[in-house]
């Protein structure tokens, strides 16, 4: 059984800095709202620590 990430994006990328910006784009998140399914990995929950701020994320079990 393998878990995944349902990282939503809840904030704007207005004013944030480029690193930010391109973390949200690998994500694969465009517009505020939208949501996207990852795979639950080292990387995956890295890329989102470093903006949790922004994001809401919900384990998904399958």
């Amino acid at each position: 059984m393998v878990a995944k990430l349902q990282i939503t994006l809840k904030k704007s990328l207005i004013g944030r800095t480029e690193v930010q910006k391109a973390t949200i784009k690998a994500l694969g998140l465009r517009k505020i709202h939208q949501s996207v399914e990852q795979q639950d990995n080292a990387a995956i929950r890295g890329m989102v620590n470093k903006v949790a701020h922004m994001v809401e994320v919900k384990e998904i079990a399958e």
